[in-house]
């Protein structure tokens, strides 16, 4: 009789420290495989935005800054990132830096991703806007370079840097 229950014990223990049922090995699984799917379609969605900037970039590289402008005789960085936003993914922003400070969410610089903005204190009163691309690089109308690419971590730029929203 006491073998019977040493036996039954050792065999309820044996069975019994299975980590996972199969059932739930089987839907984990398929929860990873999901996960990893959508990882990969918004890693794909990036790079599909950021391939667009860019071509928008091409299309407007030198463009010279001219406060007010909406145009390819001058644009400057507000009219700049609502006409990207505008041909690129169909959003109408508002047209200044004042009103597009205030859209979305705010985000750290460490989670930006491609397509949000970042603003910059370049003045006393003075700001300024850019669409981030990847790699801590950003698309913006420079008053002295016109429409550019610039890096986040310029001093200039790394030094006047305000905040980043993500739409």
């Amino acid at each position: 009789m006491f073998r019977f229950i040493v036996c039954s014990f050792i065999l309820l223990v044996v069975v019994g420290c299975s980590s996972q049922l199969p059932e739930q090995a089987n839907h984990d699984s398929a929860t990873d495989k999901t996960t990893l799917a959508n990882t990969q379609e918004h890693g794909n969605k990036q790079q599909v935005l950021e391939q667009k900037l860019m071509a928008f970039h091409r299309e407007w590289r030198g463009i010279p800054y001219r406060y007010g402008g909406m145009s390819k005789r001058g644009v400057d960085c507000s009219g700049f990132v609502s006409l990207a936003y505008q041909q690129i993914l169909g959003k109408k922003l508002p047209r200044t830096t004042a009103k597009q400070v205030y859209l979305g969410q705010s985000i750290i610089k460490s989670q930006l991703k491609t397509g949000d903005l970042v603003f910059f204190k370049t003045g006393w009163s003075t700001r300024h806007v850019g669409i981030y691309l990847s790699n801590n690089r950003f698309l913006h109308a420079s008053t002295s370079q016109g429409v550019m690419i610039s890096l986040l971590d310029n001093s200039y730029w790394q030094q006047k840097y305000w905040q980043s929203r993500h739409l």
